[in-house]
């Protein structure tokens, strides 16, 4: 934990001095962003899938039907979509991070960059920093998009909801607060994510085995990194009694 957050001041310090390798920068949000597009629309349409096939059934019996599409898009926006999408990139690509950056450890090559006079901050931290903070919103608001299109296809399908009165909910139900807070979340994820991850594989000592070790540590850190600051970030941003279902009504 530690070796983390004195990770997190150096790199918030390179940063303010411009430090930033470019292309390292765009090879890593091409591995964070492209390759891992994929599992998180899966993951977030299917979330939607199931979110709407819960939640329709319960509230048709209230009559609350046309509601079900505002709901949905409410709980994607604030909460579902970027915690998903961060646990799928903490799984994918916290976990590469540990274990190439621990691989390199063992094997000296980090020492073999210093050797070179080239700080392994810059070099490689610093642009797995920016690929998870930019690539993340990203993907969150993409996952967010076809978490909402999943869950409209379900309720047309099962329970004959029109897709018009699911879009309206939706409109009517969310604010402009609401698309913000999910990238925004996103952003702290990607930082925390990138952080834990290169700090334990920086960390790495015992060979073979050590590498396996980091990186299991890296990801559940991760997961309760996300968990823990989401709970807080949910505390900031959604305080005091809500007016979504007032508005829509």
């Amino acid at each position: 934990m530690v070796s983390a957050l004195l990770l997190m001041g150096q790199v918030v310090l390179h940063l303010l001095k411009g430090k930033i390798n470019r292309r390292n920068t765009l090879e890593q949000m091409t591995i964070v962003g492209p390759e891992s597009l994929m599992i998180a629309l899966l993951t977030s349409t299917f979330v939607g899938m199931v979110f709407t096939i819960q939640v329709a059934r319960e509230f048709l019996n209230f009559g609350a039907g046309a509601a079900v599409g505002g709901v949905l898009a409410l709980s994607l926006a604030r909460e579902l979509a970027p915690v998903l999408t961060a646990v799928t990139i903490a799984g994918r690509v916290g976990s590469a991070f540990a274990a190439e950056l621990g691989t390199m450890q063992v094997t000296e090559q980090i020492d073999a960059l210093y050797m070179l006079r080239t700080d392994p901050i810059d070099y490689l931290v610093t642009p797995r920093v920016l690929a998870c903070c930019l690539m993340l919103p990203l993907l969150t608001m993409l996952g967010l998009g076809t978490g909402i299109l999943g869950g409209m296809a379900m309720a047309k399908l099962i329970y004959d909801i029109p897709n018009m009165v699911f879009l309206d909910s939706a409109r009517k139900f969310l604010t402009l607060w609401d698309l913000f807070s999910a990238p925004l979340k996103a952003i702290v994820f990607g930082f925390l994510i990138a952080i834990i991850g290169t700090s334990w594989g920086l960390t790495t000592t015992g060979g073979a085995k050590g590498v396996g070790e980091s990186t299991t540590t890296a990801v559940v850190t991760s997961l309760l990194a996300i968990f823990i600051s989401n709970f807080f970030l949910s505390w900031l941003m959604f305080q005091g009694a809500g007016s979504a279902v007032t508005r829509a009504l």
